[in-house]
């Protein structure tokens, strides 16, 4: 039976210093989330890496810190020693030296924390307004003829934007609305002239723009009031405020945004020397392209005159004219078939309509018509005769029995003179009254003298 001796120095998970620290290094950075931390900074160093190395210490303690080229871009400050700043970084460890460190991720001088945070909700507010929707953003002239420019006169964003302008495009016309672009009156001043150029409605597109500079610089620009001025504006407006790092509120409620005044100014001017070296070279493919046209249009002359003389168009006309003169002949022939054959028929219908012509029964109903009006004649001679002597006979017995052929017999008729009433009554006669008594032969006016009632 043998016996080994355990070696304790296997028993044990020794580390080496680095493990050690990329260990601590995982635990640090997996155990803190990011983290907002404020002091001044010292001990700062700035190698041409472009990289940040400093530390932030407060009374009490001191931490190292690193903030790597491509956070610093984003600063709109210059930090310097002794200024007093706050922070977002992770936690970290620097394995090589095993320094516990900040990495940094955003720096802002002391103070512009509560202005980020009114910023952040008036951005947010807007945007869920709809101010900043891409849908709403207007697009901008390729050749504006009046441009308009807020800004400050003596500030170096206008000489920047009239440099470019007068350089890239110098038949443009340049209209200033100067206003003060920070201070207490600049958001005013700005929300004012924004408002009027879009009431003059005398520039093709606006141009708000100033250099750049701390929140607080910017602060105009981060305005409400500017921002409806802008969203309320018919112009396209293009804002360029600041350095590339620095956003404001215009600059996303605006048609488009510039990184710099005179990259605005380049965004909205077409460069005259490109735009002649253009036309240059598309009058260099007209031409090409015309002189392509022409000869090609040539060959086909040529081409098409070459075809046209091998078809020889003298014997196609004559060829032409004759079978003209052909069908002239075939026609003329056919027509006088037709015209023959048309007066046969005609010939052959003139016969069946003078067999069938109404004249022998026109002399027919005439004839009937003689004969029927000498009958008619005859019976209506035939009727008044016999009308005439039922007349005479009608008119002798009325003649008897007529009251004038009774005065032939010495009878008279006696009547008023007043209304030629005829008397059959003596009581109906007043004494006085006269009367006319009428006689076969004339009459007699008398006066009553007396009556007597008594019939005799």
């Amino acid at each position: 039976m043998s016996f080994e001796t355990a070696d304790p120095l296997r028993q044990r998970d020794v580390m080496t210093v680095g493990r050690l620290n990329a260990e601590v290094r995982a635990v640090l950075e997996g155990s803190f989330p990011l983290l907002w931390v404020t002091g001044e900074i010292s001990n700062l160093a700035q190698p041409r890496s472009g990289h940040l190395y400093f530390s932030l210490k407060d009374a009490q303690a001191q931490v190292r810190c690193a903030m790597f080229r491509m956070k610093r871009i984003h600063l709109r400050f210059a930090p310097t020693n002794g200024l007093h700043v706050t922070l977002r970084g992770r936690v970290s460890l620097y394995e090589d030296r095993g320094d516990f460190q900040l990495i940094v991720e955003h720096m802002e001088a002391a103070g512009e924390g509560a202005l980020q945070q009114a910023f952040e909700a008036l951005k947010r507010n807007l945007n869920e307004e709809g101010l900043f929707a891409p849908e709403r953003k207007k697009p901008l002239p390729r050749f504006p003829r009046r441009i308009g420019v807020i800004t400050s006169p003596s500030g170096a964003a206008l000489h920047d934007v009239l440099t470019v302008l007068g350089r890239r495009y110098p038949s443009a016309e340049i209209i200033l609305y100067p206003v003060q672009v920070q201070g207490t009156t600049a958001a005013t001043e700005i929300e004012q002239a924004i408002a009027l150029a879009d009431r003059r409605a005398e520039c093709d597109l606006l141009l708000l723009t100033r250099g750049g500079g701390s929140l607080e610089d910017l602060a105009a620009f981060n305005d409400e009031r500017v921002a409806r001025a802008i969203h309320a504006c018919a112009l396209p407006l293009v804002s360029a405020v600041g350095h590339e790092v620095d956003f404001t509120i215009a600059d996303f409620v605006a048609d488009q945004r510039a990184a710099t005044p005179s990259a605005a100014a380049e965004l909205i001017s077409p460069d005259s020397e490109e735009l002649a070296l253009r036309i240059a070279r598309l009058g260099e493919r007209l031409g090409r392209s015309a002189g392509n046209s022409l000869r090609l249009n040539e060959t086909q002359l040529k081409q098409l005159t070459a075809r046209l003389q091998r078809c020889n168009p003298g014997h196609r006309i004559a060829q032409g004219i004759q079978r003209r003169d052909e069908f002239a002949q075939r026609l003329e022939l056919g027509m006088q078939r037709d015209l023959r054959h048309r007066g046969a028929l005609l010939q052959t219908l003139c016969a069946r309509l003078a067999a069938c012509s109404p004249r022998h029964e026109l002399k027919r109903v005439a004839s009937r018509h003689d004969l029927l009006l000498q009958r008619l004649h005859y019976a209506a001679d035939a009727v008044l005769e016999r009308q005439r002597h039922s007349l005479g006979r009608a008119v002798s017995g009325l003649h008897t029995l007529s009251p004038l052929a009774t005065l032939t017999r010495g009878y008279s008729i006696t009547r008023r003179e007043s209304d030629q009433g005829i008397l059959f009554d003596a009581a109906k006669v007043a004494v006085g009254e006269r009367l006319e008594t009428l006689l076969a032969k004339g009459s007699v006016v008398s006066k009553v003298v007396a009556r007597n009632l008594e019939r005799r």
